[in-house]
C-alpha cells in the first residue's frame, strides 16, 4: 500500500478509517501487533479490502486477538478455522497465526514483549528485517515484513507528507522518525567540532 494509500483511502467507506486512524501509527499492545501480523499474513495473495472487510470475523476466530489463547489453540481449533466461511481458510495462513502467537510468547520470555524485541532490533534495514522476521516467524516474506513494519512505523512510507495524517502520526514520534532525528543531532553535533 504505502504513500499510495493516501490516494486511495479518503473517503472510502472501508478504507479510510484504517487509513485515517491506524496505518502507520505506532503501538506497543500486543493484540494490535498480532493482529495487525496476523492481517498481513492473511492478505497475502488477495486485497487489502478483503482482510479489512474479513477483519471482524477475523478477530472473532482469533479470540479478539489474545496471544496466549491463540497459543493455545489445537487441531479442534484449526478444524473449527477451516470451517469458519467469515474467515480466509487458508490452511497454513492459520497454521502461521498459531505458532506465531506461541512465538510471541517465547519473545516475551526473551524480550519482555513482542514490542520490546521490535524496539531491541530497531532500526535496521528492510532486508536485515526480512531475514530476523523469517528467523523469527512463519510465512513472513518481504511484503509482509515491509506492510506489518509501515504500519506501525518502523518502516518510512506509510503516508505521504502531504497527507495530513502524516503530521498527526510525526506528533507520535514512530520509530521511523525518532532515527531520522538522531541521525540529524549526530551530524548537527559532528558539523559544530569543524
Amino acid at each position: 500500500m504505502s504513500a499510495a494509500y493516501c490516494r486511495l483511502a479518503p473517503g472510502h467507506p472501508v478504507h479510510a478509517f484504517y487509513h485515517d486512524s491506524e496505518y502507520g501509527f505506532p503501538s506497543a499492545d500486543e493484540r494490535v501487533l498480532f493482529e495487525r501480523l496476523v492481517l498481513e499474513i492473511t492478505q497475502a495473495g488477495l486485497s487489502w479490502l478483503t482482510v479489512l472487510n474479513k477483519r471482524a470475523a477475523l478477530s472473532a476466530a482469533f479470540a479478539d486477538w489474545d496471544v496466549d489463547r491463540v497459543a493455545a489453540f489445537g487441531a479442534s481449533d484449526m478444524e473449527r478455522l477451516l470451517a469458519e466461511r467469515a474467515i480466509v481458510r487458508n490452511r497454513l495462513k492459520l497454521q502461521a497465526a498459531i505458532e506465531n502467537a506461541r512465538r510471541i510468547q517465547a519473545l516475551r520470555k526473551e524480550k519482555g514483549s513482542f514490542h520490546g524485541w521490535l524496539e531491541g532490533c530497531h532500526p535496521r534495514s528492510l532486508e536485515e528485517w526480512t531475514l530476523l522476521f523469517r528467523k523469527t516467524f512463519r510465512f513472513t516474506g518481504k511484503t509482509i515484513v515491509e506492510e506489518f513494519l509501515l504500519s506501525l512505523g518502523y518502516l518510512e512510507g506509510a503516508h505521504e507528507p502531504e497527507c495530513p495524517v502524516y503530521a498527526r502520526i510525526l506528533v507520535l514520534s514512530p520509530p521511523w522518525a525518532r532515527v531520522m532525528q538522531l541521525s540529524e543531532t549526530i551530524a548537527s553535533r559532528s558539523s559544530c567540532g569543524r
